[in-house]
């Protein structure tokens, strides 16, 4: 069911599915994605019992601002502001958080930052998805750096133009060189891809591609949440980490799990074959198994 909440800064437009009383889980989707990507695993909780919450985020969808003055921020502070200004409003004392992407990256703020609000976190893709802004002109190998074309495209006014004026063939593209084995239709596309129709979706994304590298200022009103993400913060709260290893934005991934030093409490990381960067959607199953084993953790 499609609902509508005011939470922090933003009117959230959020699916919700499953038992009132159940356990709660936030799946939280990426760029470029929307709700779709959490669509089947939260069917699949639902029927086991979960209380499902999947949000819009800001600059997605039916999710708008309040306010004509507030800052257009995809800075990684805003995202997790938002997640928890939602649990604020939906009074979800506790839940688990579960995402991929930017989605993965605001559950990963409010497990770091406010693990008594976290039963379990799931973060797919990078595992730690808290960005090291400070260091963020250091190069990566030059293989890396390709991967990374977009984000340097969405640096310059020409990218902000052709996000612009062509967001869904671009998306498009996105789609298909991050999940090089997902044969999705266009009607999957199509269900998605309206959710960039929102009138903030470019602004949103510019800003967060900028702001990650140092190269635009924040919302003012977030320092103190970068000062504090700014230090890295462990997560200490029960973990699980995806990956994919066709995910075309990772690349091949190292036999070292460089995230498990980030988490302190209960922790796992599992590879999944054949799967790319939207990992909720190409393998809901893993998605949702690995949600209720990190609420079982908590709970036992």
């Amino acid at each position: 069911m499609m609902r509508r909440i005011e939470a922090g800064v933003l009117s959230v437009a959020y699916r919700e599915t499953g038992p009132a009383g159940g356990p709660v889980a936030i799946l939280l989707h990426g760029f470029p994605y929307d709700i779709h990507a959490c669509e089947a695993a939260a069917e699949i909780l639902a029927e086991q019992g979960w209380r499902c919450v999947v949000p819009f985020l800001r600059g997605y969808g039916g999710t708008h601002f309040l306010s004509d003055g507030t800052p257009r921020s995809g800075q990684q502070a805003a995202l997790g502001a938002d997640l928890l200004a939602l649990m604020d409003a939906l009074r979800i004392p506790r839940a688990v958080l579960a995402g991929h992407d930017w989605g993965g990256r605001a559950a990963c703020v409010v497990a770091a930052l406010w693990p008594e609000r976290v039963r379990g976190l799931v973060s797919c893709g990078t595992g730690y998805n808290i960005q090291d802004i400070a260091r963020a002109g250091e190069p990566a190998p030059p293989e890396k750096e390709l991967r990374y074309w977009y984000q340097y495209y969405f640096h310059t006014e020409r990218g902000r133009a052709g996000l612009t004026r062509n967001r869904r063939e671009l998306c498009r593209l996105i789609w298909r060189l991050w999940s090089p084995e997902w044969r999705f239709d266009d009607a999957t596309f199509g269900r998605s891809a309206a959710a960039f129709d929102n009138p903030d979706f470019v602004e949103v994304v510019i800003h967060s591609y900028r702001h990650r590298f140092g190269g635009v200022p924040g919302d003012p009103a977030l320092d103190g949440v970068e000062a504090r993400l700014a230090a890295r913060p462990a997560i200490g709260v029960p973990a699980i980490v995806l990956q994919g290893d066709a995910d075309g934005v990772e690349g091949p991934l190292p036999a070292e799990d460089r995230a498990a030093p980030h988490f302190t409490g209960p922790y796992a990381r599992h590879v999944l074959r054949g799967i790319g960067h939207n990992l909720p959607q190409e393998a809901p199953e893993a998605f949702a198994r690995a949600v209720m084993a990190v609420g079982k953790e908590e709970a036992g």
